[in-house]
C-alpha cells in the first residue's frame, strides 16, 4: 500500500509508451516485487537494470520494451538523482585519464575469450555489421570490413593503425584480403593474447597500450568501435594523436556510437555493468574535437544495422547458454540480456546512432567517391 504512489507514477509512464504492467503483450512487464515502481523513480534505469537482475521484474521482448520507452521518450520524464550526479561529475572530472585506460579492458573486454567466442562470428568482431537481406553474422560483419577499407583504399604495402583492434579480426581480414601491415593496440589482456595466436602468421603486430601512447606514422588509421571509452575531457586529444600519426596523404576512418545530444556521461547502468567510464559522443562534439586538423570526407549514418548485430549476438548467447553456464550465473546471464537487448531497443528507437566517419589532413584532391 505504500508504494501505490509509485505504481501509479510508473503505471502512468509506461502506458504513454503502449506498455502495461502485467499485459499480454511481448513488451509488456511481468512484476514478480512490487518493490520496483520505488526502485525505478528513485533510481531510473539503473534501479530497472539491477531490478531486472535480481528477478523482480521479466519480459518477453526486452528489446521491444526499450524501443517503445526511448522512441516515446520515457526516459526524459525520469531524471533521478544519480544521473544528475553523474552529468556534474563528468563535467567536472576526467573519468578517462591514462591511469584509469584499462579499466574496461580488465571488467568488460576479459570476461571470458568464451563467452565472446560464443556471441560474436567467426572472426570475433565486436561492433556493428553491415547488414544485406539473407546475411548471416559473419557475412554482416565482413561486408562492414571491406566498407571500411575500400572507404581507406587501402593497397597492399601500406602500414595500416587500428586503434581498439579487438580480437584481431579486422587486422587479420585487412592483411589477408588487402596486403597491408598492421599495428594494432588493445587495453584488454585477453584480447592481445587471442589476437597474437590467430594472426601468428600474418604482417600483424598487436600492442597492449593506451591509445595515448601510441607514436611512428601510418598511411592509413582507423578506429572501430573504440571512441565510446576515450571520454569527452579528451576527444581533441584523440584526434591529435590522429594528426600526429597520419601519413601527410593519409586517411582516417572512425567508426563509432553517436548520440542526438551533447553529453559528459553515460547511462548508469551501463557504466557500472558493463562498459566503466564509457561516453557516447554526439555529432558537435566530434567536429569541435577535429576541428582545424581534419577535413571530413564522409559522414555515413546506419543505426538499424546495430539493432539487427544486438540481436544476432543475443540469439548466439542464448544458442551456447548450457555450454556457458559452467562458467556464468543466472544473475550473469539476465544482466547480458539487459544489455544486449536494451541496447537493441536504443537503436531501433534511434536514441544510439553508428557513425563511420573519414578524414583526411588536407582534403582528397580530385575525384572521389566513397564507396557504400
Amino acid at each position: 500500500m505504500f508504494d501505490s504512489p509509485f505504481k501509479r507514477q510508473v503505471e502512468k509512464l509506461l502506458e504513454a509508451a503502449g506498455i502495461t504492467i502485467n499485459g499480454p503483450n511481448a513488451w509488456d512487464i511481468h512484476v514478480h516485487d512490487e518493490r520496483l515502481y520505488r526502485r525505478i523513480i528513485a533510481h531510473g534505469n539503473l534501479g530497472f537494470g539491477e531490478a531486472y537482475m535480481d528477478g523482480w521484474w521479466d519480459c518477453n521482448a526486452i528489446d521491444e520494451l526499450f524501443f517503445r520507452i526511448l522512441r516515446r521518450r520515457v526516459n526524459k520524464k525520469l531524471t533521478p538523482f544519480v544521473r544528475l550526479v553523474r552529468s556534474l561529475a563528468g563535467h567536472l572530472f576526467n573519468f578517462q585519464i591514462p591511469s584509469r585506460a584499462f579499466t574496461v579492458g580488465e571488467r568488460h573486454y576479459n570476461t571470458g575469450n568464451d563467452l565472446f567466442t560464443a556471441m560474436l562470428d567467426p572472426a570475433m568482431i565486436y561492433s556493428c555489421a553491415y547488414w544485406e537481406p539473407d546475411d548471416t553474422l559473419e557475412q554482416a560483419q565482413q561486408n562492414k570490413l571491406r566498407l571500411i577499407f575500400d572507404k581507406l583504399g587501402l593497397k597492399p604495402g601500406m602500414k595500416v593503425l587500428d586503434i581498439g583492434c579487438g580480437w584481431g579480426g579486422a587486422a587479420c581480414f585487412a592483411a589477408e584480403r588487402y596486403g597491408v601491415e598492421v599495428t594494432g593496440i588493445t587495453v584488454s589482456s585477453k584480447q592481445a593474447e587471442l589476437a597474437r595466436e590467430r594472426c601468428r602468421d600474418l604482417p600483424v603486430t598487436f600492442k597492449l597500450c593506451d591509445y595515448r601512447d601510441l607514436s611512428g606514422q601510418y598511411d592509413r588509421i582507423y578506429s572501430i568501435g573504440m571512441f565510446e571509452h576515450v571520454g569527452h575531457k579528451n576527444y581533441r586529444q584523440y584526434f591529435e594523436v590522429i594528426d600526429r600519426c597520419l601519413a601527410p596523404d593519409g586517411l582516417s576512418l572512425l567508426h563509432t556510437i553517436g548520440g542526438n545530444e551533447f553529453s559528459t556521461c553515460t547511462d548508469p547502468w551501463i557504466s557500472k555493468y558493463i562498459f566503466p567510464n564509457s561516453m557516447i559522443p554526439s555529432a558537435s562534439q566530434i567536429t569541435t574535437a577535429y576541428e582545424g586538423l581534419f577535413v571530413l570526407e564522409d559522414w555515413h549514418v546506419f543505426a538499424y544495422d546495430y539493432f539487427l548485430t544486438l540481436k544476432a549476438w543475443h540469439e548466439n548467447v542464448e544458442h551456447h547458454r548450457n555450454a556457458l553456464s559452467a562458467e556464468y550465473s543466472d544473475r550473469f546471464f539476465r544482466m547480458w540480456d539487459f544489455y544486449l537487448l536494451s541496447c537493441a531497443g536504443a537503436f531501433r528507437a534511434r536514441l544510439l546512432q553508428i557513425w563511420q566517419i573519414l578524414f583526411s589532413p588536407k582534403g582528397v584532391t580530385g575525384v572521389y567517391r566513397v564507396p557504400r
